[in-house]
């Protein structure tokens, strides 16, 4: 059985692990821990746990048991004093307070969400994301740095602080898989704070699994307003040394002009400026609903399909 780990947080782990998770191969998702946002960022500040949200996601991308229990675990309360969190969340920081350990309370809760696979927080120490931009403005956590505009005008530096170890689950991982998928996600709040960690750049360097890099589908405006696929390659490559990649997945397929223009306040489409064996294009959009004007929601609505991602990654994996 071949050996997959995905590398990433939020929603772009959730896509590539709702599809993998239907093949036989042994699966294990890799977790930013820098998440501060939203229910996290309270959960963090007032019970000193580890992040659960990413974590969360990939738990329930990977589970096999019912819809309601997928459901529940990605239930938000809407009023009262639990406003705003989810169910999922509070039952990992639960866990990790019973257990005494975020790794442990992670594997209970696989068990009872019947897991296919593994998630693996990318470091067990407790880290906050810093920017230093170009103008010496300093972002203080990855809230700050998904919301901020200015980005794109350049920065001096990104780190973790403090200076984390990885977990040594995730070294082994990436060390013995036949194949790791990087992306997609945030680039500056899910993808990079994987490789600040200190001994994930070289486990990635050693690893003699084949590297594969899934393209954003949508730039961020502020951030990585007209990046194509070279840039991506370029900013990723600036962090681990040099170009690791054998393969390069780019989507090619172009949804609906109204909702490009829908988008264009938040970003653009990505555009695929290279031409090697290595890029592989395909259609990779998810099902494109209409929706009533109080329910749009444009986020939801120009994403990768897990189907399709699952799809042209298992082409990889068959020719390894």
């Amino acid at each position: 059985m071949k050996k997959i780990v995905v590398i990433g947080g939020g929603t772009g782990n959730f896509a590539v692990l709702r599809g993998l998770k239907n093949y036989e191969v042994d699966l294990s998702a890799i977790v930013s821990m820098a998440d501060d946002g939203g229910s996290t960022g309270i959960l963090r500040d007032e019970l000193g746990v580890l992040p659960p949200g990413d974590v969360r996601q990939c738990l329930v991308a990977l589970s096999d048991s019912s819809r309601l229990m997928r459901s529940l675990m990605n239930y938000r309360f809407e009023n009262g004093g639990l406003e705003g969190h989810s169910f999922g969340n509070l039952l990992l920081s639960a866990l990790e307070k019973v257990t005494g350990s975020f790794e442990k309370a992670v594997e209970e809760a696989g068990k009872i969400l019947n897991i296919k696979g593994k998630v693996i927080p990318v470091t067990t120490h407790q880290v906050r994301l810093r920017m230093v931009l170009s103008n010496r403005k300093i972002l203080e956590g990855e809230k700050e740095i998904y919301l901020s505009q200015e980005i794109d005008l350049g920065y001096k530096s990104i780190f973790l602080e403090p200076y984390p170890k990885a977990n040594p689950q995730a070294i082994h991982e990436i060390r013995n898989a036949d194949l790791v998928v990087l992306g997609p996600g945030g680039l500056h709040t899910s993808l990079i704070p994987n490789l600040l960690v200190e001994g994930l750049i070289d486990a990635l360097r050693d690893s003699q699994a084949k590297k594969t890099f899934v393209v954003n589908l949508m730039n961020r405006r502020g951030q990585t307003t007209g990046y194509r696929v070279s840039d991506y390659l370029r900013e990723i490559n600036r962090f681990i040394g040099h170009d690791i990649f054998d393969y390069v997945l780019v989507n090619d397929q172009k949804p609906p002009q109204h909702l490009i223009e829908v988008y264009a306040e938040e970003g653009d489409l990505v555009e695929n400026d290279i031409e090697e064996s290595r890029i592989l294009s395909a259609p990779l959009l998810g099902e494109l609903k209409e929706l009533p004007a109080k329910d749009f929601i444009k986020r939801s609505l120009i994403r990768h399909d897990p189907r399709k991602l699952a799809q042209e990654l298992m082409k990889i994996v068959h020719h390894l």
